[in-house]
């Protein structure tokens, strides 16, 4: 082998072990969707079948928190659409966090591509839906269309495997995240009613509580956990969603180290040899108290040498995406088809801008928004990417199911008519998005041009 090909297989190593987070993210999120869609299924299946009256029970159980006079008692549903719903903004909030400090949104050059590609899938949509619902009761499901599910949108293409380049991937998932942002700006701003000012100015204040344990140096959860309860608790009081407390909790979330990394290699090469001096005289690690000191030592060592912010989001990803997103779907997904009040209406204006809002809507908005961004000047053309990835790209991006769903339920009263509408278009929208997405990526080189 000669001395460039070595070069060569080195350096292919190196980044690889740098994109090993992105990979494992994505693996993550592609097989969470898997789960999605299985919960989704049993939802429909449940809520139509002769026992839909035990889902609607599911939905509705009360649940009660508390004692005394301190006391939070509310059916299950907004137990999971309030409360384990914080939780998955939270985990959002620390992927935004991440990005911002280390990721494809740390320079504002590296990130104008996903940030226009994001507006314009958002703006268009909502224009989409407003065109088919202005000045009727259900224009203010407008926010719906915005949103995009990156837990399916890279279910998909993870099913492409080396038929799209890895800057498809990540300009993919950097876009997702932007629309996260905008999502709560949209849940945060006009979503959210009867407001209270001193109860939001008492979730402040524990937010600006957890602001100075950052700043004094505590790396411990449980302080962080204490002061993000009750600030979700002020928020869910205060007539801001809830959810947006999670974004916030997570900002506090420290992300540097406690140790450098010049002292941690020698820190640990002093604990190796502790151990290897204390395996000499004893092999039986249980027995061996100088091997299980170093042990204790190392593992210290490795905490602080660990970002906070890293190792929680890395914890966090398995229950958020095998736990808290399959209940959000068990419960949210199950749409009765036939009922009082007529059912579905495929064909009323909230199915229509919805519809079109994330197929439509969305290909034009990111395709369009990224174009000028290149053409500007403002942002660069990834090298591996011509425009029929972006088109392809865009159509996944219309898959907003999860968002999509979140925010139907605050854009209305749980009783309202357009519910079961909003909801069937999302999940027909989803699937179509999805199925087009994954014909046009596969198909690149043929029918779009991608092949340079």
């Amino acid at each position: 082998m000669s001395k460039a090909q070595v070069v060569s297989r080195d350096s292919e190593a190196r980044i690889d072990k740098m994109l090993q987070p992105f990979y494992e993210f994505v693996k993550i999120e592609s097989s969470g969707g898997l789960v999605l869609i299985m919960a989704t299924i049993v939802a429909l299946i449940w809520a139509n079948s002769p026992w839909g009256h035990l889902y609607e029970a599911f939905k509705n159980m009360p649940l009660t928190v508390g004692a005394g006079k301190f006391v939070l008692s509310k059916p299950a549903i907004l137990w999971i659409n309030d409360g384990l719903m914080a939780v998955f903004f939270f985990l959002v909030g620390l992927e935004i966090k991440r990005e911002i400090l280390v990721g494809e949104l740390n320079s504002f050059r590296q990130a104008s591509l996903p940030i226009f590609a994001a507006v314009g899938g958002m703006i268009v949509p909502a224009l989409v839906y407003a065109f088919f619902n202005m000045g009727t009761p259900s224009a203010d499901g407008w926010g719906i269309p915005m949103a995009t599910d990156i837990a399916f949108s890279l279910g998909v293409l993870s099913m492409l495997g080396d038929r799209v380049p890895l800057s498809l991937k990540v300009f993919l998932t950097a876009v997702a995240i932007v629309d996260d942002i905008g999502a709560i700006l949209v849940i945060a701003i006009f979503y959210s009613s009867g407001i209270s000012l001193w109860i939001i100015g008492l979730g402040m204040l524990f937010f600006m509580c957890m602001i100075v344990l950052n700043r004094i140096g505590v790396r411990h959860p449980l302080p962080y956990l204490f002061f993000g309860c009750l600030m979700w608790l002020a928020f869910l009081k205060s007539g801001v969603h809830a959810t947006v407390a999670g974004v916030l909790a997570a900002m506090t979330i420290p992300a540097s180290t406690r140790i450098c990394c010049t002292d941690f290699l020698v820190s640990m090469r002093n604990h190796l040899m502790e151990y290897e001096i204390g395996g000499d005289k004893n092999k039986v690690t249980l027995s061996n108290k100088q091997m299980l000191s170093a042990l204790g030592d190392m593992n210290r060592d490795v905490l602080m040498a660990s970002p906070p912010l890293k190792r929680i989001e890395h914890n966090l990803h398995y229950w958020v995406a095998f736990g808290i997103m399959p209940i959000f779907a068990l419960a949210n997904a199950g749409i009765k088809l036939t009922g009082e009040g007529g059912g579905l209406d495929v064909f009323h204006p909230v199915s229509f801008g919805i519809f079109f809002g994330l197929i439509v809507g969305k290909v034009i908005g990111i395709c369009f928004a990224s174009w000028i961004a290149v053409k500007s000047g403002i942002a660069e053309m990834p090298k591996t990417l011509v425009p029929g990835h972006f088109v392809g790209a865009s159509l996944l991006a219309g898959i907003g199911f999860t968002m999509s769903i979140f925010i139907t339920t605050l854009a209305w009263d749980a009783s309202s008519p357009y519910i079961v509408d909003a909801k069937f278009s999302i999940l027909a929208a989803s699937v179509v998005a999805g199925t087009l997405g994954y014909i046009v990526l596969r198909n690149c080189p043929v029918i779009l041009g991608c092949k340079k």
